[in-house]
């Protein structure tokens, strides 16, 4: 099934680099003061390769991707980057505390390597969101001109038994890398270059399907360009090449049944609507929906209190307006509402499902297309942060629950999708600590 390959890493070298300075969040959690912020780090941080300043006069020869390359190859040429001498699997771990729980701190463990590009109707690779085109089109372009990939696709496989955590993590040897990113997240990697250990984890992944849990564009991408290089290959009359190596693409391993797998909720915020009403928006919604004004406002804390019932109960909301704040909880009747027709029984149950489709799209009238371009929705993570958006002028805040790996689960290999940004895994994986270059 899952083919997973060892491969030579480009790494910073830390005779030229501070680690610290150089890495970076995944390229689409990067916000304009992140970047300025990584520009200011380092002349080599890796955030002028993945996420380029664009520039007044860039035009189809001198642009990010152009510049990207320059940089890349720079790097390379002057040992910024070095490859490592043996290929090899890259034991990962991150020490996190976790968001919302005073005190509480854990573990996620993983792997990286160089996995199979795998069409989706293969049954191997499952996807739980749908992807957008225009993220595609620039990575793609980022490929092209680099031929390298700068961050893991974070992957999710199922191992009750937790075979392959003991033979990636023995020894007790000190790592070969370890940063802290800038939320706190201790990141660490040791090199596994024994051939008998990376056999072992082969077989292993043989038997397993994977999930997409965060980098579905990237995945797509990498597929895209897998079959541009094939296509190329076909018409200058080259034999396939299998084991080429756009054939792979970086992917970080995780075992969904472990410890240390944290989903966050993402919150909506709605804003830019003309006329809107609470009101008119929660009578609207009484028919999937039992109403229950709140009498005090809602912050972050009480938001979580309000929140944490719904285990096993009616799946629960919050909604911050200006007028009041609300608590919703989903009738049965929910699940047959007339919007959700065209959707699985699983599909049916997710509480973002039902946010979408009956109160974004049916009651508040934003069309599918409007909330996959974000026309009228930001998607926050922070209870807090959306809260204080709806006080400065926003027209609402949904706060929910955070899709369970179950659900993931069952939906991923169901062939099935949830909307987007139903999933915020916790903590991203950082880009730049291990590079796989094409060539």
């Amino acid at each position: 099934m899952a083919q997973v390959y060892p491969f030579q890493a480009l790494r910073y070298n830390p005779a030229r680099v501070r680690l610290a300075d150089v890495v970076t969040q995944p390229y689409d959690k990067i916000t304009p003061a992140m970047q300025e912020r990584y520009y200011a780090a380092s002349p080599g941080n890796l955030v002028r390769i993945i996420l380029g300043k664009r520039e007044a006069g860039d035009d189809e020869r001198d642009n990010v991707y152009a510049r990207a390359l320059a940089y890349f190859s720079d790097w390379r040429r002057n040992g910024i980057f070095l490859a490592d001498e043996l290929p090899s699997l890259y034991a990962y771990s991150q020490l996190f505390a976790v968001p919302g729980a005073a005190g509480a701190v854990c573990e996620r463990r993983g792997f990286i390597g160089a996995g199979q590009i795998e069409d989706y109707d293969a049954g191997i690779v499952f996807r739980h969101e749908q992807t957008l085109s225009a993220p595609k089109a620039d990575r793609l372009n980022l490929l092209r001109a680099t031929r390298a990939h700068f961050g893991q696709i974070f992957m999710l496989y199922s191992d009750p038994q937790r075979a392959a955590e003991p033979v990636l993590f023995a020894g007790g040897a000190p790592p070969d890398i370890d940063v802290q990113d800038e939320y706190g997240v201790q990141h660490r990697v040791w090199k596994v270059s024994d051939r008998e250990r990376i056999r072992q984890v082969q077989e292993l992944m043989a038997s397993r399907k994977l999930i997409i849990a965060d980098g579905h564009h990237r995945y797509e991408t990498a597929l895209n360009y897998r079959n541009e290089r094939r296509a190329q290959a076909r018409e200058n009359g080259v034999p396939a090449l299998p084991d080429a190596a756009y054939e792979r693409v970086m992917m970080t391993f995780v075992n969904m049944d472990a410890e240390g797998l944290l989903v966050l909720a993402t919150h909506r915020v709605v804003f830019g609507l003309e006329n809107f009403n609470a009101v008119q928006m929660v009578d609207q919604a009484r028919p999937y929906f039992s109403v229950n004004p709140l009498r005090e406002r809602v912050d972050a804390a009480a938001a979580a209190r309000w929140l944490a019932p719904a285990g096993g109960q009616a799946p629960r909301l919050l909604a911050i307006t200006e007028q009041a704040d609300f608590l919703l909880e989903a009738r049965p009747e929910a699940g047959s509402a007339p919007c959700l027709a065209d959707l699985s029984p699983r599909q049916r149950q997710l509480d973002v499902a039902k946010l979408h489709r009956i109160l974004l799209q049916s009651v508040l009238g934003i069309s599918e297309e409007d909330i996959r371009n974000q026309k009228h929705i930001h998607y926050v993570r922070d209870a807090g942060e959306a809260i204080a958006r709806v006080r400065q002028g926003a027209n609402a805040a949904f706060l929910m629950n955070p899709v369970t790996i179950e659900q993931l689960r069952d939906v991923a290999f169901a062939g099935e999708v949830m909307p987007q940004k139903s999933t915020d895994f916790y903590p991203k994986l950082l880009s730049g600590l291990t590079i796989y270059a094409l060539e």
